[in-house]
């Protein structure tokens, strides 16, 4: 899956469109302030590093965020709907934990995370297309996004702290106690956490499907030409380790 130039650029409209509509006064201002400082970076960069896991090309990031704000969203009405208690926290508290779950991949002020892969082997065959910067220091996700908020003076809630810090579920081995409780008191009070975590798993799984969809076509493409050339003969003066090579790679798929 990949986006042009004009897809980009509209998603871009659009996440700024949730800042401007969704928040108000010095907060919004300050957001408005921090994703205009990052908006080169943070247009063009994907989601993830490999192509298996999701949105992993240019403009990945910000298609992923929208979409996790969408099922945020549409998670939070299903579980009103069946009777949960949405009563600790407020919409724009779980939109702006959505908007911001992921902003630690960012990188730093300085430095992307984020680089193409320059390794071509390990592009092709692990589908390494991008590699962690080795210059930033390590820190979670999570943390990284907290951290650069409260470098834009950015103030969020501890809802929305939660949200962030949390989003990843028990994904993330320290987020185990938090997820598993055997007392009423240390169980979260809220379902902010959970609902955000259902809604990036959601998104995720959504973006893996559709590049597994998209690789799935590209490879019968790359069958059906292949077959066909075959059958016109394009390969009929080869040897025959060139034919059984071609069988190897390719079978009797159709």
């Amino acid at each position: 899956m990949h986006l042009d130039e004009t897809q980009i650029a509209s998603n871009w409209q659009d996440l700024m469109s949730v800042i401007d509509k969704e928040f108000t006064g010095d907060r919004r201002d300050k957001l408005i302030e921090m994703y205009t400082f990052f908006e080169e970076r943070m247009m063009l960069m994907p989601a993830s590093s490999f192509e298996h896991f999701h949105n992993c090309f240019a403009g990945g990031y910000v298609d992923h965020i929208l979409r996790v704000i969408k099922c945020a969203k549409q998670n939070y009405m299903l579980w009103q709907g069946m009777g949960s208690d949405c009563s600790g926290y407020t919409q724009e508290e779980l939109v702006f934990a959505a908007l911001n779950h992921d902003l630690g991949k960012v990188g730093t002020r300085e430095l992307e995370m984020y680089k193409p892969n320059p390794s071509e082997w390990h592009r092709k065959n692990q589908g390494k297309i991008y590699e962690i910067n080795p210059e930033i220091p390590f820190m979670s996700v999570p943390d990284r996004s907290l951290l650069l908020l409260n470098e834009f003076d950015i103030k969020f809630s501890q809802n929305e702290m939660m949200g962030i810090k949390l989003h990843d579920g028990l994904y993330d081995d320290s987020n185990k106690p938090y997820f598993i409780a055997f007392r009423p008191e240390s169980r979260m009070r809220i379902n902010l956490p959970i609902i955000l975590h259902h809604a990036d798993h959601m998104a995720s799984q959504i973006e893996y499907e559709m590049w597994k969809n998209d690789s799935s076509t590209a490879v019968k493409q790359t069958k059906k030409v292949a077959r066909k050339a075959y059958n016109n003969k394009t390969v009929s003066g080869a040897n025959d380790s060139a034919k059984d090579l071609f069988k190897d790679l390719f079978g009797d798929a159709k």
